[in-house]
């Protein structure tokens, strides 16, 4: 188990991590990104794509119709709280609405996954399911990164930019949305299968999942945070597979990220939940190695042994007597 300075020199390595992501991503409306040809995998992690960044097309525009964030148009979005907020009713229910249709827009996307599609193509149409009701993908500029989702494929652990490479036969894609609506952003991820994922793909969906589910089951008014990573990753060893430990859970509201930091690792971190905080729990397991890399993008995070990953991801809010799930 980690010590609580072991929890701090994490969070202050996770953050320097991200911004190191954020002060290399390109702003240009195009992110040229070398073509590279995908490589195949089978050993014991299964037989599996190694995926590479393929080209990305240009940033989509929304209308200016559309209730925009404050990074929309310079890339930089405002600072969110240093400690954890605690929400009013009328904030509350402003982010059932937003998260409430990020779980919608989610649980469409499956409709349209299938071997042939691109990343950007499912891009477009999301980014437009998101316009068409009246919200604003959260990604878009946020930082500079040039997409409204982020798609996350095999080796991919997360921020993948969707680009033109076909999705093939037995790939595992997270797909992770976030909206903007009245002033709130609502934040959630999930993975697909494309066509028929080997027995080992599908046993490490099938544990984050689980994780992910145990995680909600425990939070509660004076609950400490770190039983979210205790239980994420005694469930994960029980199953021989590993968290990815620089990939954090935050807090949520009219800002993307803020206080808490949430940890998806064993740690004795003491800040405890209190009713009104909203937060996002999203934890991501490797078949393979702990550590990952960020590719020339400047976003793009994959797993340096390129053993496939998996994330999920929900918003939840703690209310008097437990936990409410915002996303589903």
């Amino acid at each position: 188990m980690r010590s609580s300075r072991d929890i701090i020199q994490m969070a202050q390595s996770s953050k320097s991590y991200l911004l190191n992501i954020l002060k290399t991503m390109s702003r240009a409306g195009g992110v040229k990104i070398p073509r590279f040809v995908d490589t195949q995998n089978d050993n014991s992690f299964g037989k599996y794509a190694v995926v590479q960044p393929w080209l990305v097309s240009e940033k989509v525009i929304v209308p200016s119709y559309i209730p925009q964030p404050s990074y929309s148009q310079s890339a930089e979005p405002k600072n969110g709280p240093a400690t954890p907020e605690i929400k009013d009713e009328c904030q509350i229910e402003c982010m059932r609405q937003s998260c409430k249709l990020a779980g919608r827009v989610l649980r469409q996307i499956n409709a349209l996954i299938k071997p042939g599609i691109t990343t950007d193509f499912l891009d477009k149409q999301i980014h437009d399911m998101i316009i068409g009701n009246g919200a604003y993908p959260s990604p878009l500029n946020y930082r500079g990164f040039p997409k409204s989702i982020c798609t996350s494929v095999n080796n991919i652990a997360c921020h993948g930019i969707p680009d033109n490479r076909p999705l093939q036969e037995g790939d595992m894609l997270n797909v992770d949305i976030t909206v903007y609506l009245n002033g709130y952003h609502g934040d959630c991820s999930a993975m697909f299968q494309v066509g028929e994922v080997d027995s080992e793909g599908k046993r490490l969906i099938t544990v984050t999942e689980l994780c992910l589910k145990s995680a909600i089951e425990i939070c509660k008014p004076d609950e400490r945070f770190c039983n979210i990573g205790n239980v994420i990753e005694e469930t994960a060893n029980k199953h021989n597979l590993n968290v990815i430990p620089g990939l954090l859970g935050h807090g949520i509201g009219t800002y993307f990220h803020g206080a808490p930091d949430v940890y998806h690792f064993a740690n004795d971190f003491p800040e405890k939940m209190k009713a009104g905080m909203t937060f996002t729990i999203e934890p991501a397991l490797s078949q393979g190695t702990t550590q990952i890399e960020i590719l020339e993008d400047g976003w793009t995070a994959c797993t340096v042994d390129n053993s496939r990953a998996a994330q999920v991801e929900h918003t939840i809010l703690i209310t008097d007597t437990g936990c409410e799930v915002l996303t589903l």
